[in-house]
């Protein structure tokens, strides 16, 4: 028989920098899931990736008290900020104030495709091309110019 869900966690979390303060540890402890088991299987499984990057997290947490986790690939915004070469800190380099007047970096149709072929599995897009005006839309809110 199928265990009783008890709810679910949405969480952005760093790859490879998961620890119990917050915003984990409150989330988590709430629902009474052992934290420091969660970091563990977290920062196992993305000591591939590269370590500070976001990663999207939903986290099913079962009647007794056991969990898993699936994760997403990052926001568009932080692959838009890499391939143009911004910093993807908090704020230096997050894109401009005024994205119609002022452009912050450049990106390639050819990055923009890619980006949308990574994302692809995780956006409620049913092709590639309308994953690209998507990203394109981000982009352009950012700041972001695409070049041909």
């Amino acid at each position: 028989m199928a265990k009783k869900i008890d709810g679910y966690i949405n969480l952005q979390v760093p790859a490879g920098a998961a620890n119990p303060s917050p915003p984990i540890g409150p989330a988590l402890g709430q629902r009474g899931v052992n934290i420091m088991e969660f970091c563990k299987s977290f920062n196992a499984k993305t000591k591939d990736l590269e370590q500070g990057t976001p990663i999207p997290v939903k986290i099913t947490v079962y009647s007794d008290r056991s969990f898993t986790f699936i994760m997403r690939t990052p926001p568009v915004s932080i692959l838009l900020k890499k391939a143009a070469g911004l910093s993807t800190g908090k704020k230096p380099g997050s894109g401009s104030k005024e994205p119609n007047k002022n452009k912050v970096g450049k990106v390639t149709e050819k990055q923009v495709r890619e980006l949308a072929n990574q994302k692809m599995q995780d956006m409620n897009c049913t092709d590639v091309e309308s994953a690209i005006r998507t990203i394109k839309g981000t982009a352009r809110s950012m700041g972001i110019d695409i070049v041909a």
